[in-house]
């Protein structure tokens, strides 16, 4: 008899509150935006840092830099991205500020196989996976080059014709660690 009065009391607890749903009318919901976030467009303005002072940069002061910092790491390239620059790189025959017995040639070969010679060749030919499949066309093999270490980091900095930058995936010191590895190439060649 009492196994009878608690399956009726479950059944009953089931049906009470079962019945007091309705699909019509959701439920209160607490913190909406946490269920329903506001989208917001990729690389939009954002109002977040509004300010009403008088300098203000249409309220942006709080995503700029203060005035006279760089970024930790970051050093100063003095050549301008400008053809009349990387002539003068050139004429002027920058040479690397590594220590010529302490260039690590296994981690510059590792750098210019990782970035480089997926166009370049690993022997510097010019004709790495992508010329042979015919997606590049064009890429100078190093022998045919009038090159020097301050011309191939310049060109590692700013980029060339086809060619982009690749400053954000190389640190300056791996820069020229790699102009050292191309220069190693095309005296190879």
């Amino acid at each position: 008899m009492k196994s009878i009065l608690k399956i009726s009391f479950v059944l009953g607890l089931i049906l009470s509150l079962s019945s007091c749903k309705d699909s019509n009318s959701p439920n209160y919901q607490y913190m909406p935006n946490m269920y329903e976030s506001v989208a917001y467009e990729t690389y939009s303005e954002s109002t977040a840092f509004n300010s009403y002072s008088a300098k203000s940069e249409n309220g942006k002061e709080g995503q700029l830099p203060p005035v006279g910092t760089i970024k930790r790491g970051y050093v100063p390239y003095e050549y301008a991205n400008t053809p009349e620059s990387f002539l003068a790189v050139k004429a002027a025959d920058l040479k690397s500020p590594l220590d010529p017995a302490k260039v690590d040639m296994k981690k510059a070969q590792e750098l210019f196989e990782i970035y480089c010679a997926i166009c370049h060749g690993n022997a510097g030919d010019g004709k790495g996976k992508l010329v042979t499949q015919g997606k590049f066309l064009g890429v100078p093999s190093y022998a045919d080059r009038i090159i020097n270490e301050g011309s191939i980091n310049h060109v590692i900095n700013f980029g060339l014709n086809s060619m982009g930058s690749y400053a954000n995936q190389l640190n300056q010191d791996e820069r020229w660690l790699v102009s050292a590895y191309v220069m190693k190439l095309k005296s190879e060649l």
